[in-house]
């Protein structure tokens, strides 16, 4: 039997105790979620910034703001400084897990900040948690390389914000408290084929992205995500018995359009996994991972854990040492 990598073994820990350290994220994140809360029920624009898993985190929570009024946008950090979007109307929410990312350092040097601002971040004595006002996830940095408890961490900080908006945190909080975890050796086998996956969603797209990136890191295969629609527009082209494809389903008004691609993905031939918290009907021929009925964070929430376990036996059936970066590291110091 293969010795489980190093690098795996330092996932495992980080995502053992990511639902404590959410929990604890979210309740100790409400003095500033206030503040921050006030801010955007000012401006009423949201501009999202980050890079990686932040920026996954930042397009799962987007499609939420916007739903209170809020608009909302999440850019790459990288493509802000490169073509930056106006400031004027807007609160900025820089995500970065260690607060020290190369292009965090950059985008205060050269704008000199920005108000309102807020950082989100794991690291409270980071560059960006001394730059401006931040909500601190519990736990201190994440030690592994890719990302797993730092998405979740955010995603509870988000919740606190939400729930100083108004928005009742409760399926949300039960879903980490009382987590699912669905068996993935079916969607595993029906990877086992593959070359390569491509993740999809619709109001879940943030989750598909945050996948796609974890299947690119440990395995090393390029794995990618693109959202629903850009996924009907076109690339379908590209589906074949190789091209393994994960969905994902909630309990939300774009609920029958991820049902109509997930047939056409079954028509095609392709191997599909489908996480699915919509409480609907499951699609013949996907594979399905199923949760109680949800949407937004609650729904985030449950299948976040899921995605990840899928992710990481991926990587180990493919890959001697998963989890140890031969070309990157944790913290991108470099442009």
């Amino acid at each position: 039997m293969k010795a489980r990598p190093d690098g795996l073994l330092a996932i495992d820990r980080e995502m053992a105790r990511q639902h404590q350290d959410a929990l604890a994220s979210y309740h100790g994140a409400g003095a500033l979620a206030a503040e921050i809360a006030a801010a955007l029920r000012q401006t009423k624009g949201l501009l999202l910034l980050g890079m990686g898993g932040s920026h996954a985190v930042n397009r799962g929570v987007e499609p939420l703001y916007r739903a209170l009024g809020i608009d909302a946008v999440a850019l790459p950090l990288s493509e802000q400084l490169g073509a930056p979007l106006s400031l004027e109307g807007r609160t900025v929410f820089i995500t970065s897990q260690s607060g020290e990312s190369a292009e965090v350092h950059r985008w205060f040097a050269e704008t000199g900040g920005h108000s309102p601002c807020f950082g989100l971040t794991l690291e409270a004595g980071s560059f960006l948690a001394s730059a401006v006002p931040s909500l601190v996830g519990a736990g201190g940095t994440e030690r592994a390389f890719a990302a797993t408890r730092s998405l979740t961490i955010t995603f509870a900080l988000h919740l606190a914000i939400f729930a100083a908006l108004g928005v009742d945190p409760a399926a949300a909080l039960a879903a980490l408290e009382d987590p699912e975890e669905p068996a993935i050796g079916p969607a595993l086998a029906a990877l086992s084929g593959v070359e390569t996956v491509v993740t999809s969603g619709r109001r879940l797209q943030g989750v598909a992205e945050a996948l796609a990136l974890g299947l690119t890191e440990l395995s090393r295969r390029p794995c990618f995500s693109l959202e629903g629609g850009q996924l009907r527009h076109g690339p379908m082209e590209m589906l074949s018995e190789k091209l393994g494809v994960v969905l994902f389903r909630g309990a939300d008004e774009t609920a029958p359009l991820v049902t109509a691609m997930a047939r056409s993905v079954v028509e095609a031939g392709a191997p599909l996994v489908l996480f699915d918290s919509s409480g609907e009907a499951p699609v013949e021929g996907a594979v399905t991972l199923s949760f109680r009925p949800a949407s937004g964070l609650a729904a985030i929430f449950a299948m976040l854990p899921a995605a990840q376990r899928l992710m990481i036996a991926f990587a180990d059936a493919r890959v001697d040492n998963a989890g140890t970066p031969v070309r990157s590291s944790k913290i991108t110091r470099s442009e």
